[in-house]
């Protein structure tokens, strides 16, 4: 198997993101006590305050300083109190069962107050766990184990605020980096669909799991831009370019999404006139553009030499397709659809364009945001309220918290007599340690994660044993383990098998320094990672399993009931009435991001055991019916959103298919409330309905194309939404 290529603006995307300064915080932070501590002769301790640094970097997910600040405090607190309870009981076998098991439960119910929470529980857990390689003898040692903890807690936290005073925009500039570089990819992706040698049900594959991380990187910019009062209430010009570049980031990306097409149909008029591959390759130069801006604005620099100028090849494009002679009259298109598809490249263009305004320091500070907009940004961003009932109220089996808290409270348990009654290795606490990071919510990503630690420990095995017998001088093993902590802590959050790999490579050469024998440890770790992730695994799969299949009614009515609302909104428009611009955006938002969510659970699906798996040919018909429509009616409604175009005169026949549509959408609604609590399993003997081209059969007939009137355009999001309804009543039989 070939490696992928890496490009530099690959390596330029990641030696400048938020996920290489983590790794190069957290590389400083554990490394500097740990050679401090050697250099004054206390090693141990040195080791020690490195341990609470790690503890606390778990925690340390991206967001607004403030949250960081909080939640990193709640982990101070809690990894000292969990490491001196751990302390005081370790010398009873029983007693330090018992606390296990309690801490293991009550760390895991956190996630009742969100992801950030949940990550201060895990941290903790890791110190708990941390402090049973070496338990210390007697309450003066535990005072001095919990307190050395503390004050390498208290070194990261000063590490990570001072980088976020310091750099109060980097974080937003990183992540305002990777989401053009997400819609670029977007729009790559789209671009294949000009391809007549692609298959269009695999291009549909590839564009929804796009959507899936477009939408993250979204709302990743969000939390960020809209939670930091400093960029949307102070009048700086990173600030405003921040919150301008974002807004016409969204809007691009809504155009991108609005440009449908009978690609089809559009193959088989005009695959034999090369139009369609000049085509596909001007949107991939637009992407190539975009993905420049992004690697810029990620590593806040200047854009360089003069943009390219496109305008010349739109002009050679227009007169291609001017010369093209009138397709067949039985291919179902007419050459007005390749002039549409100009106009929409022309507006990509332009948006384009105009993101470049970013590196434009005066052009942006005479462009300010939309004030309504930026007034109303809460209204964008989630809350996540501190309640303390809810986690009484999460006390019972119906909550997806609580099982997975009993879950880990039982492998946990498992985990803990497997090392203290069965195996008696020198670091067996790495049996424990497993468990509480592999066993995950739900089966699929636990089993994803269990695949990787397993493969990624060999596979750093091997790497570490090859350094270790290759590389006799110790500044060079050194310079390895610098360089594989780094690399080791930069992944953690986006390529976990990386991290794996890296991680059990440094652990080697660090053991190697404090004079144990590497083979020795490298089989101890083989055998106690494959212990815990057989406990996790096993755990997951029989202890109240999680299967996505189980949460696709849920998923399904959220699509439905979003783009029922922003088809509302559609006819609201068309008949007159105004539609709030903050409105609209946050109906586009939902849609976007329910979307996202059922097409994330539907790909988790599909890794899950086979025979739970719920309608996976009628669930992916779903989702590619759901972003046919959304784009249609993005489609609709950036046409007639501008003030400066009138609102069509909408026909009798126009209402009615609106009504239709809206009816549709409602009855499939009404459908999945009243279907059973799970998806049945599917008939293997029942005929699959056929999907062609990455649409359903019914829904390809009398497909209308982009040359149609208003009323043509309303009866096939009309269609569509039929043939929604009927997909549902499929998934809800």
């Amino acid at each position: 198997m070939p490696l992928p290529r890496v490009s530099r603006r690959d390596l330029s995307y990641f030696l400048f993101s938020q996920h290489f300064s983590d790794g190069l915080r957290i590389t400083l932070a554990i490394l500097l006590p740990a050679l401090l501590g050697a250099q004054w002769g206390q090693l141990a301790e040195g080791i020690t305050i490195s341990t609470g640094a790690v503890c606390l970097s778990v925690t340390d997910t991206p967001g607004p300083l403030s949250h960081r600040r909080n939640g990193l405090l709640a982990a101070l607190v809690l990894v000292f109190l969990g490491a001196l309870i751990t302390g005081a009981v370790a010398p009873y076998r029983l007693g330090l069962g018992v606390v296990v098991v309690g801490l293991s439960f009550v760390l895991t119910m956190l996630l009742v107050w969100g992801a950030r929470a949940g990550a201060v529980g895990s941290a903790t857990l890791l110190g708990m766990v941390l402090t049973l390689a070496h338990p210390p003898v007697g309450w003066l040692a535990v005072l001095l184990h919990a307190g050395l903890l503390a004050l390498g807690g208290v070194w990261y936290l000063l590490l990570a605020l001072v980088q976020g005073r310091v750099q109060p925009y980097r974080a937003a500039q990183q992540a305002l980096g990777e989401c053009l570089h997400a819609v670029a990819g977007f729009l790559t992706l789209k671009a294949a669909f000009y391809n007549p040698a692609t298959n269009l049900d695999d291009d549909y594959r590839r564009l929804v799991a796009q959507q899936v991380i477009v939408s993250d990187r979204q709302e990743a910019v969000r939390d960020l831009i809209f939670r930091t009062r400093q960029i949307v209430t102070e009048s700086t010009s990173a600030g405003r370019r921040l919150v301008l570049t974002f807004t016409e980031t969204v809007d691009l990306y809504e155009h991108i999404t609005a440009g449908y097409y009978d690609y089809a149909a559009l193959r088989t008029a005009f695959g034999d006139t090369g139009i369609l591959y000049e085509i596909q390759a001007f949107i991939g130069r637009l992407a190539t553009d975009l993905d420049y801006l992004g690697s810029a604005v990620l590593a806040n620099r200047a854009y360089g030499s003069p943009p390219p100028d496109r305008l010349p090849e739109l002009t050679r494009l227009q007169a291609r397709i001017n010369a093209l002679p009138a397709p067949d009259p039985g291919a179902g298109v007419s050459a007005l659809v390749l002039k549409k598809i100009l106009v929409n490249l022309r507006d990509l263009h332009q948006r384009v364009t105009s993101i470049r305004r970013y590196f434009d320091e005066a052009q942006a500070a005479d462009t300010a945001p939309d004030p309504g907009r930026v007034a109303s940004h809460t209204q964008f961003v989630a809350r996540q309220e501190l309640e303390w009932s809810a986690f009484a109220q999460n006390l019972t089996l119906s909550s997806s918290v609580f099982r997975h808290a009993v879950r880990m409270a039982v492998a946990c348990t498992v985990a803990y007599a497997v090392a203290e009654l069965l195996w008696h290795g020198q670091h067996n606490y790495w049996i424990l340690m497993t468990v509480t990071f592999m066993l995950k919510p739900g089966f699929s990503l636990t089993r994803e994660r269990n695949i990787q630690r397993i493969s990624g420990t060999l596979v750093g095995g091997v790497l570490g044993v090859l350094i270790l017998w290759a590389v006799p001088s110790g500044d060079v093993r050194f310079l390895f383990l610098l360089v594989f902590m780094v690399v080791a802590y930069s992944f953690q959050r986006i390529k976990y098998l990386v991290t794996v790999v890296f991680l059990t490579a440094y652990l080697l050469i660090m053991f190697s320094f404090l004079g144990l024998s590497y083979l020795g440890v490298i089989q101890e770790r083989l055998t106690d990672t494959a212990l815990g992730c057989a406990i996790a695994l096993a755990t997951a799969y029989v202890l109240f399993p999680r299967w996505e299949g189980d949460q696709l009614p849920t998923l399904l009515a959220a699509t439905l009931r979003a783009n029922l609302a922003y088809l509302r909104q559609l006819a609201d428009r068309l008949a007159g009435r105004e539609v709030a611009p903050t409105t609209y955006r946050l109906l586009r938002k939902d849609v976007y991001v329910a979307s996202a969510n059922l097409a994330a659970a539907f790909q988790r699906m599909l890794s899950e055991p086979r025979r739970t798996r719920r309608h996976p040919t009628e669930v992916h018909e779903f989702v590619v019916l759901n972003h046919i429509l959304s784009a249609n009616i993005s489609a609709l409604t950036t046409t007639w959103q501008d003030d400066t175009t009138p609102n069509p005169a909408v026909p009798p026949d126009g209402r009615r298919l609106l009504t239709s549509a809206q009816a549709a959408l409602s009855k499939s609604l009404g459908l999945l409330a009243a279907a059973p609590p799970t998806l049945a399993p599917p008939d293997p003997t029942a005929p699959t309905v056929p999907l062609l081209n990455g649409v359903s059969a019914d829904a390809q007939v009398d497909t209308v194309t982009p040359d149609r009137t208003l009323a043509e355009q309303l009866a096939f999001l009309q269609k569509v939404s039929a043939d929604l309804s009927r997909v549902t009543e499929s998934l809800a039989a």
